[in-house]
């Protein structure tokens, strides 16, 4: 918990519905009636959106359809994903299968298509980024919309899929027959549940020896100045603080591969542009440790109803010593829980202070499968094979220490890649 003697200030008065959901729950009922009436007698439409122009009409219907998610992505939305598009989509085509009721969209299967070794591989809009990425479907929608959605784009213009941040009971991978994917997980996603509140649910995952560190660290940073944590959740007060976190971040991972986008000029425009959207729906918050005024840590994270999606974060390795970020991060989770998180996915890796503080992991897996031709069926296939051996390897320790051991040396003989592009060949400004 913060103690008494640290100042914890909301940059703005917070006068944004909570976790933004309640605004979208009134649009939707201000449908209600017409898609009741609707979906009774009217087909379904489909159309396949392949121009940056098509794509970026779709705004608040698009973004219903993500609040609609059993489990909603803020890498879904409508601005993050029209937004990565305008800065990484350079040598893609859109491939965005949507599906209409009575001019109501009810269904999207968010798709670009890129050249791999002479082959078209279709992928997430957000490539890498795409966590909890799937088929978008309105209240009322059922399976058989999932499947016209994936059959048509089967039978477009790609060889095979190749789909990252699957959770492993998406609607996607409850696909079977010839629309299967083979799933195979790549992060671990812890998550919390908040649902007792930031008091009790820190007690519980904590015992007295933790916490009386975790005040020694905060004793440490009061004893090298004025120490504020502050929260932005305004735009007028995000985009300080998001330069704030492009330069925290830098000092961080300095002279270390990182596929953030944090420190390029391509990402930084990403992330400011997709940022101001997500301010417009109330979804961002950047939490910002600060010593006598100066950022030593900051956490960017994302709100969706009430689930907090944590997205970046990092510290000045200057004052490593007294663990800005662990700090920062203990009372962003505070902050949420506050403004009425009951769960926060942390995505990503398995880190220490995750795992110490998760109730369980719910993995994102990679989706491989969904072939249009022979030559991607055999590709899919030798991939998924290669793969699947992957995995049974990890569950060896001398396959373990060898993969590990031999990092520094594989970092030094491939080709760095730019993994925010599906094709993750860099251009100038990655």
């Amino acid at each position: 918990a913060i103690p008494r003697d640290v100042t914890l200030l909301p940059m703005t008065p917070n006068t944004s519905r909570r976790g933004n959901y309640p605004s979208v729950t009134a649009l939707v009922s201000e449908h209600a009636s017409v898609l009741e009436t609707t979906r009774e007698r009217a087909p379904l439409k489909f159309e396949t959106v392949d121009s940056e122009d098509a794509f970026a009409r779709l705004g608040d219907q698009w973004n219903e359809l993500v609040y609609a998610m059993p489990r909603p992505s803020p890498f879904m939305l409508h601005c993050w994903l029209l937004q990565w598009w305008r800065f990484y989509g350079e040598g893609c085509r859109l491939a965005v299968e949507t599906a209409y009721r009575g001019g109501r969209l009810v269904g999207a299967l968010p798709l670009v298509t890129f050249s791999h070794h002479g082959l078209r591989v279709a992928t997430f809009i957000g490539a890498r980024q795409s966590c909890l990425g799937d088929v978008l479907l309105a209240e009322g929608e059922g399976p058989e919309l999932v499947e016209a959605l994936v059959d048509r784009a089967q039978a477009g213009e790609h060889d095979y899929a190749d789909l990252f941040g699957l959770s492993a009971d998406c609607r996607l991978a409850s696909l079977d027959g010839p629309r299967k994917l083979r799933l195979f997980q790549r992060v671990e996603a812890p998550v919390l549940d908040l649902h007792r509140g930031w008091e009790a649910t820190y007690r519980a995952k904590t015992d007295s020896r933790k916490r009386a560190h975790h005040r020694r660290r905060r004793r440490q940073l009061a004893e090298l100045g004025k120490v504020e944590s502050l929260c932005a959740h305004t735009l007028d007060d995000l985009e300080p603080a998001l330069e704030e976190g492009f330069r925290i971040h830098e000092l961080r991972w300095r002279g270390r591969p990182d596929g953030s986008g944090l420190v390029t000029d391509t990402g930084k425009a990403f992330n400011r542009a997709a940022n101001v959207g997500l301010a417009e729906l109330g979804a961002s918050r950047i939490v910002s440790l600060l010593i006598d005024g100066s950022t030593v840590a900051f956490a960017w994270y994302f709100v969706i109803r009430d689930r907090v999606f944590l997205h970046r974060m990092a510290f000045d390795p200057e004052f490593s010593r007294c663990s800005p970020g662990l700090v920062n991060a203990l009372d962003s989770l505070q902050i949420a829980a506050d403004e009425g998180a009951t769960r926060v996915e942390f995505l990503g890796g398995a880190e220490r202070y995750k795992t110490e503080l998760a109730d369980r992991f719910e993995p994102l897996h990679l989706g491989l499968g969904l072939p249009g031709s022979a030559a991607g069926r055999a590709v899919a296939g030798t991939r998924a094979r290669y793969l699947g051996l992957r995995e049974r390897g990890k569950s060896s320790q001398l396959a373990r220490t060898m993969y590990y051991g031999s990092a520094p040396l594989r970092r030094r003989l491939s080709r760095r890649r730019d993994v925010l592009r599906p094709s993750g060949v860099r251009r100038a400004g990655d």
